[in-house]
Parts: structure tokens; C-alpha cells; sequence
């Protein structure tokens, strides 16, 4: 995939447009479209996107939590065999455009012949313009515009990014945004320092810092995960919240015991899939009965990850 984000003497190409955060099943549909209408004109595919949420460009308060960041967004783009992605800076000044000028700078710097637009996706300044008149200004700009065909499957609901985000921070349903993803959510980072309280329970953790602070969180609570670190896949039960039973005060931290791990993992990337939610975050009367439930919580991680495939 070709990365474009300068303007450049391009093939032409039938391209889609959107923010495409966590880039799942919907998004995976309307992209299949591009690539098959470019294959049918002999032209290239290509995905319009931005590294920037455009509501915190034009809402400076706004901050999403994001499912991707703009280099995993890629990386699930590139994924999908397009052949141009066109990274365009969402400005001010670009979202002060109109429809018509914008669509005049996809097609002059750009080269987008065909656009594909999303069943309810709208652009130009203020969002003021609908499909008829993208229609009717490609016709005078020599493009054509088609609309996407809208994702569904039987007996679903419709897939969204804020779908999905309601599912991961709301529920810390993971399974469930795992079926609209496509794929397991992930969370990157690197192990930092923490408290040693796991070593004194027989359950050391390695602490995760997000590589990126707009990265969503999902829920409080304890999962079942993949772990991947040191070039190796592991199965893990993993811990977001504030420890009430520790009383270590209101600060957060998402905690991983990695099964069958010796290593030193301090400072090394990590990067956890989320298999399960398998219960909410609980005060114990004691360390000893942290202690019991914690051990209830490695045999109901390990029975499910044996079921995911994680572990054999």
C-alpha cells in the first residue's frame, strides 16, 4: 500500500472516504466495494483517511478515545490489499471547504475518478450537502460518485465505531466487539514498574503503559487475553481499575499475569488481545480472599483461552 500524503502524479483510482476508526466489519465492506469497482476499470483502490480525529480539530476539548491509532489504522488498511491510502491533514482550512472544492482537490491532486460514499457518510463544510449534490458537482468535476452499499448481516445489528466503543468502555465486551472488529481489540504499549503487590500474592503482573493516551481503555475489570511479548504469544489474565482492595487510591492501571512466563518483561513491548470480560472489578474483605478469587480467575482464563485457541 502507497502511502500518499502529498500531492503527487497518481494513477487514477476509486476511492472511499472516512476516519475508519478501528476499521471493522462495516468499514471492511465498503472498502471490498472500492477494490472490486477498480477492478472492474482497470483502475487503482484507495481510502481517504485522516491522522486526526476531525472532532478534536474542530472541537479542541473533544477527546475520543480511539479504537486504532493512525499507525494501526494503517496497518489494518494495508491488511485489506488496498493499493493507496491517501493521508490527508484535517485542517481548518480543510474543513472549511466545500463539498465541490474538496471534491476538487481528490480529483486534480489526487486523481480520484469514481468515489464511493458511505450511506450516511457526509463531507464539505458543515456537512450541508447530501448525495445528490456530490452527484451532481463530480458530473461537472469529470468524476462519478456511487453509493456504498450499507453492511449487514442476518439478524445483526448495524456495526459502528461508536458501537463498538460503547461495548469495550460501557460493557467490557469484548467478544461481542470482537465479532463487529473482525478481530480481537488490542491494546500496545510497553511494561513499566509498578507496585510488586502481585509478587507478595504469587501472581506477578507486568504493568502496561498505552503507547498512546487516546487510546480507549475497555471497562474495569478482569479479562482473559492473549499476550504477545518478546517475539512470543502468551495466554493471560488481565486486571483494569484501581485495586480497591489494596486501597491504592483512584489512579487506574491495567495489570497482566502472563501464564507460564519467567522472563523479565520490564521495558519491553507488549501488545494484549482481549478474548473476555469474565467478571467486574470487587473490593475483597481480604488479601486471602483476593487471593482465592484469583486462582477461581486463572482456571476460568485458561478454560477460555483453550476454547479461543490461545492456549493448547
Amino acid at each position: 500500500m502507497r502511502l500518499d500524503n502529498i500531492c503527487t502524479h497518481n494513477s487514477p483510482c476509486v476511492a472511499t472516504i472516512g476516519f475508519f476508526d478501528g476499521v471493522h466489519r462495516g468499514h471492511r465492506f465498503l472498502i471490498g466495494q472500492v477494490q472490486r469497482e477498480a477492478a472492474a476499470r482497470g483502475m487503482e483502490s484507495a481510502v481517504v483517511t485522516f491522522p486526526v480525529h476531525p472532532r478534536k480539530v474542530l472541537q479542541p476539548d473533544f477527546c475520543p478515545r480511539l479504537l486504532t491509532t493512525c499507525d494501526e489504522k494503517l496497518a489494518l488498511l494495508e491488511g485489506l490489499g488496498i493499493d493507496r491510502c491517501i493521508l490527508l491533514d484535517f485542517t481548518p482550512h480543510l474543513a472549511s471547504l466545500s463539498a465541490r472544492e474538496f471534491m476538487e482537490v481528490l480529483r486534480n491532486r489526487y486523481n480520484i475518478r469514481v468515489l464511493v460514499v458511505g450511506y450516511d457518510h457526509r463531507f464539505g463544510h458543515n456537512r450541508a450537502e447530501g448525495f445528490d449534490d456530490y452527484v451532481r458537482h463530480a458530473a461537472d468535476l469529470g468524476m462519478e460518485v456511487l453509493p456504498a452499499e450499507a453492511y449487514s448481516e442476518p439478524g445483526s445489528r448495524p456495526v459502528s465505531s461508536s458501537l463498538i466503543r460503547r461495548l469495550l468502555q460501557d460493557e467490557g465486551d469484548a467478544a461481542q466487539a470482537a465479532d463487529c472488529l473482525g478481530y480481537r481489540y488490542f491494546l500496545c504499549g510497553t511494561v513499566v514498574g509498578g507496585r510488586g503487590i502481585g509478587h507478595t500474592l504469587g501472581y506477578p503482573t507486568a504493568n502496561l503503559q498505552p503507547d498512546s493516551p487516546d487510546k480507549l481503555i475497555p471497562a474495569n475489570g478482569v479479562y482473559a487475553v492473549q499476550v504477545d511479548i518478546a517475539g512470543r504469544s502468551y495466554g493471560g489474565m488481565l486486571n483494569i481499575g484501581v485495586r480497591p482492595t489494596l486501597d491504592n487510591g483512584p489512579d487506574r492501571s491495567i495489570e497482566v499475569y502472563i501464564f507460564d512466563f519467567n522472563d523479565d518483561a520490564y521495558g519491553h513491548p507488549m501488545r494484549l488481545s482481549f478474548i473476555r470480560r469474565m467478571r467486574g472489578e470487587c473490593k475483597f474483605a481480604s488479601l486471602d480472599e483476593l487471593k482465592q478469587q484469583l486462582a477461581q480467575d486463572e482456571a476460568t482464563a485458561r478454560q477460555t483461552l483453550q476454547a479461543a485457541g490461545v492456549l493448547h
